[in-house]
């Protein structure tokens, strides 16, 4: 069984723990490793004490302000650090309900603000006004697959004032709709896997799957943060059983679902940045259902896929697409896009040029992607987590050390380790305490996303 597989056993035995028990066992154990914490966090602030001021920052030729919203996920904070280290001056935002970030104490934030869940109406006027005030330049969203509708929004009250990167309203619902997507990647010639917009059970019911080589799963169309783990395999083993699944789930006109091919095989993730058609930046690499670990892989058909796709509908934005190389014919499949930024980006926090990429400010003799020295990302407490329950098997416990050794922790940086203390030691506990006040069911703490995964949460 593969190492995700046994993650998601371990979730779901997790979850039938009582909430309480469950939430103050992870506070204590929390509270077991503050020491070492600690002490790496003086040692590396003892230590920036000492280099920092004998370095010369680098100075922009055209510095500019950027801001940066989703401030309580790693991605912000590598983006953030890779502007600022670029010489831009980095504002960064975050709902209210995360004001307690760790990420708001990097060295690397200029200005840290809290704005209203993006779903409530004042979301763009205070977006606005702090766009106003700071002098903005150019607006990065971070976004979470809810807030991506209205960060591409709010681009008309936003752009008078600054640029966004990010598509439009029309462009999102197309890319982030999984059959849309698919249909227009067909409709240029691009290989997807055969997909069916589901807006009612009987419709799976009722499919033929006796003349198909390959099985289905079935997903939702709009972000579901706990059923997107789930790959069962359609049909099941029985009519009735298939029947009894898709009843079981909350598909109708007004909550689409996309039954798609699934094609065994190795699956890979990107992130690309895009400016009118062309690819800025990009990155790719292997991929699973939960996936806290990034290695850069150099696909260069994935990576025409990409160029093709973009190019061909003009994007300007952040774009995120998954793919599935096909064990049976080794070929290539799209399988969705998510037009946000990814935690792939953390492999980019040793790459100068990062800020140029996004900023267009000059033009860039090739598409950037993670350098030759880039080692695999990472996050320790995860991968701490991993290595206390795979102690029963020697391979795997040989594998998650190696995976420490050999790679970076996301969040901890030399230059800049205040973020990886109190991430760990603050945000998270705090959440925690909030839900031993209100307990509510919750899956796993998700340290790159910085929050609890709650069953109906955000």
């Amino acid at each position: 069984m593969g190492s995700a597989g046994f993650d998601r056993e371990i979730m779901m035995e997790d979850s039938r723990l009582p909430t309480r028990i469950k939430t103050t066992a992870t506070l204590l154990l929390l509270l077991l490793v503050f020491p070492l914490n600690l002490l790496l966090t003086t040692i590396a602030i003892l230590r920036a004490a000492i280099f920092t001021p004998i370095r010369s920052r680098q100075i922009a030729a055209q510095p500019q302000t950027i801001l940066i919203s989703g401030g309580k996920m790693t991605k912000a904070l590598q983006l953030a650090r890779s502007f600022h280290s670029a010489g831009h001056r980095v504002i960064l935002v975050e709902t209210h309900k995360y004001w307690l970030t760790g990420h708001r104490y990097s060295w690397a934030i200029d200005r840290f603000y809290t704005v209203p869940d993006p779903r409530a109406e004042d979301y763009e006027s205070a977006l606005l006004e702090i766009v106003i005030r700071e002098g903005v330049d150019v607006y990065v969203p971070v976004c979470s697959p809810v807030a991506s509708y209205y960060d591409a929004k709010v681009q008309t009250v936003l752009s008078p004032y600054c640029q966004v990167m990010h598509v439009d309203v029309e462009m999102l619902q197309r890319l982030d709709d999984k059959y849309e997507f698919a249909t227009d990647a067909q409709a240029l010639g691009l290989r997807v896997p055969k997909s069916f917009k589901i807006t009612h059970p009987q419709q799976v019911i009722d499919f033929d799957f006796s003349t198909e080589q390959r099985q289905y799963i079935i997903k939702s169309i709009a972000y579901d943060s706990v059923r997107r783990l789930d790959l069962t395999k359609l049909p099941c083993a029985t009519p009735a059983e298939t029947a009894t699944f898709v009843k079981s789930l909350p598909i109708s006109d007004c909550n689409p679902w996309v039954m798609q091919e699934f094609i065994p095989g190795q699956e890979y993730c990107t992130h690309s940045t895009v400016r009118n058609g062309n690819v800025q930046l990009h990155c790719c690499c292997e991929s699973s259902a939960f996936q806290v670990n990034y290695e850069h892989v150099d696909r260069s058909d994935i990576e025409e896929w990409i160029r093709t796709f973009a190019g061909s509908l003009k994007l300007t934005g952040q774009v995120s697409l998954d793919f599935m190389q096909a064990d049976d014919d080794g070929k290539v499949y799209a399988i969705e896009c998510n037009p946000r930024t990814h935690s792939a980006i953390t492999m980019f926090y040793n790459h100068p040029d990062v800020a140029a990429a996004y900023l267009n400010l000059a033009p860039l003799d090739r598409t950037v992607q993670p350098l030759p020295t880039s080692r695999p990302t990472y996050w320790l407490y995860h991968e701490i987590w991993r290595l206390v329950t795979h102690l029963s098997s020697p391979q795997l416990t040989w594998q998650r050390l190696q995976t420490i050794v050999q790679g970076k922790d996301a969040i901890f940086d030399w230059d800049d380790p205040l973020p990886f203390m109190m991430v760990h030691h603050w945000q998270i506990p705090l959440l925690l305490l909030g839900n031993l006040r209100n307990p509510k069911p919750w899956i796993r703490i998700d340290f790159n996303i910085g929050k609890l995964v709650e069953i109906g949460g955000d």
